[in-house]
């Protein structure tokens, strides 16, 4: 179920962080993987979207939206070849981290007579794809030396991560984000290549990071629901959660233990109870029982304990903000979105784009 004014909400809060902070605004659509909400922070004043897939790139496409960043290293051909069609609609960016990529992509622009835009990725702390800032300069100008590639500029994702450490001080993680991405930029102008897009990411940090001077461009992409992991993190309250999990109880084994029908084909798991820095409790909060814990899932059944006698019975309904709506939202076919009593059901038309 999806609020649809609480959504609005949270668009027209993170535009207004953008435009504070005099920079572009281009929101990762995996979240909602919807083009109609798509659309909503485009007219919202959004620059264009972020997307991970072709697929969704495709979809989002084709329903309107005209400037898409993938934010993601595009390395088969096949995939890429969708890419340079895409580029005759619309304006692509696309996402570089490894010379082998870059000559892939440049080989088929080369092939197709296109010159694709691209942003090399840079690893400021999270660890995963992404060239260190140590080592951005050479990758940068091999690539910058390819026909076919216009190097735009650089993006990174880091999220909630300070000193290569998770943690909850956002500002500090956020901060230390913007310096690294203009100090990289700085020292690839120094050496001559043009770099217009500072691109940095993540629905925590995008507030801090944006005001760091000379960053250009946030993608935050949780934003537009919230969910429980950020409630804790502090980057929303619970008054933002715009999507909740509708689950129904089928079984009441004990008075302080419930069964209902979702468990991990409804709600995400990659955000694992326990973990620092969060130690969250449980895969989501029930917003019927807060202190209850949803404390395990198999496929089709979620198990929530209570601390006492819930007086709840088989057919009663719950609400659920899971820890991460992300990837629950890409389990779902449809959403419900919910305005003024009116319900009306959406397709979540990029869902299960592998490719």
């Amino acid at each position: 179920m999806i609020d649809e004014n609480v959504v609005q909400h949270n668009i027209e809060q993170m535009a207004g962080v953008a435009a504070h902070n005099g920079v572009r605004l281009r929101p990762h659509i995996k979240t909602h993987k919807i083009p109609e909400i798509a659309l909503r922070q485009l007219a919202a004043g959004a620059e264009g979207i972020t997307a991970a897939k072709v697929g969704e790139a495709e979809i989002m496409a084709e329903h309107g939206v005209k400037d898409i960043f993938i934010a993601y290293p595009v390395i088969s051909p096949s995939k890429i070849k969708r890419i340079i069609a895409l580029s005759h609609q619309i304006h692509v960016i696309v996402g570089v981290e490894s010379m082998e990529g870059a000559e892939n992509l440049s080989r088929e622009a080369v092939a197709a007579g296109v010159t694709l835009s691209v942003r090399l990725e840079i690893d400021t702390g999270l660890a995963r794809t992404g060239i260190s800032p140590d080592r951005a300069l050479q990758l940068a100008q091999n690539i910058a030396a390819l026909p076919g590639l216009d190097l735009s500029g650089i993006f990174t994702f880091k999220g909630a991560v300070y000193q290569g450490s998770g943690t909850l001080d956002l500002e500090a993680a956020g901060q230390e984000e913007g310096r690294i991405m203009v100090a990289t930029a700085e020292k690839l102008r120094a050496a001559g290549i043009d770099i217009r897009d500072v691109s940095v990411g993540s629905t925590p940090t995008a507030p801090y990071a944006a005001a760091v001077e000379g960053v250009t461009e946030i993608r935050p992409g949780t934003y537009i629901f919230y969910d429980r992991m950020l409630a804790v993190m502090g980057a929303c309250s619970k008054e933002d959660w715009a999507a909740k999990v509708l689950v129904t109880i089928v079984s009441v084994p004990a008075e302080d233990r419930l069964v209902v029908d979702g468990g991990s084909k409804t709600f995400a798991t990659d955000v694992q109870p326990g973990q620092p820095p969060l130690h969250l409790k449980g895969f989501g909060e029930i917003v019927e029982l807060p202190d209850a814990v949803f404390e395990k899932m198999n496929e089709e059944h979620g198990m929530i304990r209570t601390s006492g006698p819930h007086g709840l019975h088989v057919g009663d309904v719950l609400s659920i903000v899971p820890n991460h709506i992300c990837p629950t939202v890409n389990l779902h076919n449809e959403v419900y979105v919910t305005k003024e009593g009116v319900i009306r059901a959406v397709p979540v038309l990029a869902r299960g784009k592998l490719a």
